[in-house]
């Protein structure tokens, strides 16, 4: 019977059954340990499947889809495009974030009792992170560049927040692939088909359990929150709220109204919105669940090409790239968070501060890993780069792990409208935008 139900909606029921139950355990006061030692494990068995297989997954289609063009000029052409447009969109999150957190000024509703008990609870969080952007920050100004090239192609592959590494090596051996002659070349390409065929296969069999890994991992998010006091998760979302609630809107606008406009201006075409969140809906459900983004990867490339009809070429080049370097969500998070943070620490930002934390946020969601948490350091960047007191990051520490879960569903988000954009800018006829009974206008 449960076999009958469409993969989407048992992932959906598994997060809804992950909420039932953790807040079950917490008010009903159920022992920490059958959480982290009975359920916390599967959740940790899905992610780590997931990102098992994204660097085999990227490398085998990269390399295919690179050494099956036959042009080399259409590699650098889709490269420029979508850089551009990673940073068009990023650059749109920033600006959103910035006008979102100065119309409803969440930060000035923080009373100083709320804000001295919350910098206490964090300080040791804050300490730790503090010291990691230290080491960010003592960088060289090329290192982004220097970090893609990897030393050790081996060590890149093993860790998710190297990606772009891979991508790099991916693309150069596909472009290697294409100047050497037919007859060397074709054991090669099939070789590596044969290995997409197979990471392909791989990930059907994790996806069986997926409603299993996002039911433990919702369930277990609520229950390390709540700790020893069940109040802590009501106290902490009433004194935040209001925070919370702007990053959301912020999101929503991004995926309501950014991501339709430029799908519209680009495509010249009306689509079914309604259509493309059904098409992505696995992937969304997985980044909100695992807030990391590598994690999602290898289902949003099988979503948008399966679903959407985006070729492996364009699918296998944009969405690794997007994985590493377009954080929407992250910077209109970090935009945010840093006027926040300044208002409840009494810092009026000028305009030229606040044109700062524009151009240090563009920047920082190029360096912020596909990993969770990984925000929170280029967040501490972006304040020090403003003049305001590090000690600050304690006032979102509090629901960043629920935020970080929105953020990332908008990442991928914005990463598959990409992917879009760049196969129709490319020739290819998409499924959304040929099925005239699904297209609707978007207003």
């Amino acid at each position: 019977m449960f076999k009958k139900i469409p993969l989407h909606s048992q992932i959906f029921l598994g997060l809804i059954l992950g909420l039932v139950v953790g807040l079950t355990f917490i008010f009903t006061n159920v022992p920490q340990w059958i959480t982290l030692e009975l359920i916390k494990p599967i959740g940790e068995i899905f992610v780590r499947a997931l990102k098992m297989v994204a660097a085999p997954l990227v490398i085998a289609s990269l390399i295919c889809g690179i050494a099956n063009l036959s042009d080399i000029s259409k590699l650098s052409r889709m490269g420029t495009k979508t850089i551009g447009i990673y940073i068009l969109t990023t650059t749109f999150a920033i600006t959103i974030g910035l006008v979102t957190v100065n119309l409803l000024q969440p930060g000035k509703l923080i009373s100083p009792k709320t804000r001295s008990d919350i910098e206490a609870k964090y300080s040791q969080d804050v300490k730790a992170k503090k010291e990691q952007a230290e080491e960010v920050k003592e960088q060289l100004v090329l290192q982004p560049l220097i970090e893609m090239v990897p030393e050790n192609f081996v060590k890149a592959a093993s860790e998710n927040s190297r990606m772009l590494q891979v991508v790099f090596f991916a693309v150069l051996f596909g472009v290697a692939l294409l100047k050497i002659p037919e007859n060397k070349r074709s054991p090669v390409v099939a070789f590596f088909d044969g290995l997409n065929h197979v990471v392909l296969k791989i990930i059907d069999f994790i996806m069986i359990i997926s409603p299993y890994g996002v039911f433990s991992l919702i369930c277990t998010l609520l229950v390390e929150v709540a700790g020893d006091d069940p109040n802590k998760v009501w106290g902490i979302l009433k004194s935040l709220g209001f925070y919370a609630l702007t990053v959301i809107i912020g999101l929503l606008i991004m995926v309501l109204v950014v991501y339709p406009m430029l799908l519209r201006i680009f495509t010249r075409k009306n689509f079914s919105y309604k259509a493309f969140f059904k098409g992505i809906e696995r992937a969304l459900l997985l980044a909100f669940s695992s807030s990391s983004s590598a994690a999602a990867l290898p289902i949003t490339i099988e979503c948008v090409e399966k679903e959407f009809g985006v070729s492996e070429e364009v699918s296998s080049f944009v969405l690794p790239l997007g994985a590493t370097m377009n954080m929407d969500g992250t910077s209109l998070y970090q935009a945010v968070a840093a006027v926040f943070i300044s208002h409840a620490l009494g810092y009026d930002l000028s305009l030229g501060q606040q044109l700062t934390i524009v151009f240090t946020a563009l920047l920082a969601s190029i360096g912020s890993a596909a990993v969770p948490g990984a925000g929170l350091i280029m967040l501490l960047i972006i304040l020090e780069s403003i003049g305001v007191p590090s000690a600050g990051l304690a006032l979102v520490l509090g629901p960043d792990r629920i935020l970080d879960m929105c953020r990332t569903a908008v990442n991928v988000t914005g990463d598959a409208t990409v992917s879009m954009i760049i196969a129709t800018t490319e020739g290819e006829k998409l499924k959304i935008l040929e099925d005239k009974k699904e297209t609707v206008e978007v207003e």
